[in-house]
């Protein structure tokens, strides 16, 4: 959504969606800060995180189906709203009393890493093969053999439509292939087919109001993933490849911005930060109101729109040069102070897995593991044929195995300040505060002075 509040993404990235391991014995588990066995061995492991209510209620049932999977087991659900996450992280590790797993936003994570504070995985990957089998996007490295964590699952960009108001405007399904991928002027064209003011007048007609739009064809992506995804398409990046240069100034980046910032003012497709509203809707809510015909948002909009019963389709991204979507994800660590690892790495692996976590099935997380991207019969017990879009395999899970790219951010050193200087720039794009390529040279000496690279990245 082309909304620069404080969104989801943003706090989880200031926090900074596996197979259950074989022949792994029952787990005596430690409690909050790395407290003692109770009475028996029976223990206890803390497991934090945030969400909505309904995936509250599927973490708890999760972790209650492991508890009673797992002989002596007890885990204590730790939910903290998203917006006081890494307040509650910080209160606790300084505390001394982190939990024992968790949800972590990226910048938290490595920070915390860096400190000793979150257990590396590494010198367990061997005795537990489930750690490989995952997605090279999904790691989160901090040093040569030092391994902070996975995401908790994957995300991927979609592109979500309407499929009433596509049929209404004689609009054919979106493309479902990276081969068949509309071009980006393809795109726009459909957008205005889709953008109709209250006489029923399309932007590129004659008499068109403007001011009176009942159904726009697509929100410009300036935030979250589809802005990268849109970059990467026509051979631009934020940055250079070890992420030490400002990249966001080259030609190819400019005229993505541009491009974005036409389809507001130019085609007049899309809504303009004020039409959009400061407390904009849910994708769900815009699609299922047909106050927005398509939109391109992250596969955890797939929840609320199934959930809505809300006619829709799923698309491959339009395309520059090649098609592209951008992956990426929160992590999921283990901290430090446990006092049993390998039983907390036994969890960790656990709530990873679809066979074990409904999150998955209905739509919020995507997997980790190669194998639910490769292996048809593993593909259908998270993508329910009687419950996803009928292209969901091709335009989703394909294009993530495929095409995917990691989330620029999720490899940066020093994100959480590099973002508060970046996005009031491109919000100042998308509010038509002046040309693109004027933005981005002003912009780039405060860039340059905030890029200290990449985190490494490593193979297993």
């Amino acid at each position: 959504m082309t909304e620069f509040r404080a969104s989801r993404r943003q706090l989880l990235r200031a926090g900074g969606a596996t197979a259950l391991a074989a022949g792994l014995g029952p787990a005596v588990l430690t409690g909050c800060g790395g407290s003692g066995d109770a009475a028996g061995g029976g223990g206890q492991l803390s497991f934090m995180y945030w969400g909505s209510a309904f995936e509250k209620k599927a973490i708890d049932q999760m972790l209650k189906k492991y508890a009673g999977e797992h002989k002596g087991a007890k885990v204590d659900p730790m939910f903290v709203p998203v917006a006081n996450y890494p307040t509650k992280v910080s209160s606790l590790v300084a505390a001394n009393t982190p939990p024992d797993l968790g949800y972590l936003g990226t910048s938290q994570m490595y920070d915390l890493a860096q400190k000793d504070l979150i257990l590396n995985l590494f010198p367990y990957v061997e005795k537990y093969p489930a750690l490989k089998d995952r997605l090279p996007s999904s790691y989160f490295w901090y040093g040569k053999d030092k391994l902070a964590a996975n995401q908790l699952a994957m995300g991927v960009q979609i592109l979500y439509y309407n499929t009433d108001a596509f049929k209404a405007a004689g609009v054919d399904p979106a493309p479902f292939t990276a081969e068949t991928a509309w071009s980006w002027d393809d795109f726009v064209q459909a957008a205005d087919k889709l953008t109709v003011d209250q006489n029923g007048k399309h932007p590129s007609e004659d008499g068109f109001d403007g001011g009176k739009i009942k159904q726009f064809g697509t929100i410009a992506p300036f935030g979250g993933g589809g802005l990268y995804s849109l970059l990467r398409s026509n051979g631009a990046d934020m940055v250079n490849e070890d992420g030490t240069k400002f990249a966001l100034d080259s030609a190819a980046a400019v005229d993505v911005l541009k491009k974005l910032q036409d389809l507001i003012y130019v085609h007049r497709v899309a809504p303009t930060p004020a039409q959009l509203g400061k407390n904009a809707p849910t994708t769900a809510v815009q699609l299922q109101t047909k106050r927005v015909a398509m939109v391109i948002d992250g596969n955890w909009q797939m929840l609320d729109l199934m959930e809505g019963k809300v006619p829709f389709g799923v698309a491959v991204l339009p395309k520059f040069q090649e098609s592209l979507t951008m992956t990426g994800g929160a992590a999921g660590a283990i901290f430090a102070k446990t006092k049993h690892p390998e039983e907390a790495i036994e969890l960790y692996l656990y709530y990873n897995d679809p066979e074990h976590v409904d999150l998955f099935k209905d739509g919020l997380w995507a997997p980790l593991q190669k194998k639910y991207y490769t292996d048809e019969a593993e593909i259908d017990k998270w993508v329910l044929k009687d419950k996803y879009p009928p292209n969901f395999r091709t335009a989703v899970v394909d294009t993530t195995a495929k095409h995917g790219v990691t989330d620029w951010g999720q490899q940066m050193k020093n994100s959480e300040r590099i973002h508060q200087v970046l996005d009031p720039a491109i919000e100042q794009i998308s509010l038509n505060k002046g040309a693109p390529i004027d933005i981005v040279k002003a912009l780039k000496p405060k860039m340059q002075a905030l890029l200290q690279g990449k985190w490494p990245t490593q193979e297993l």
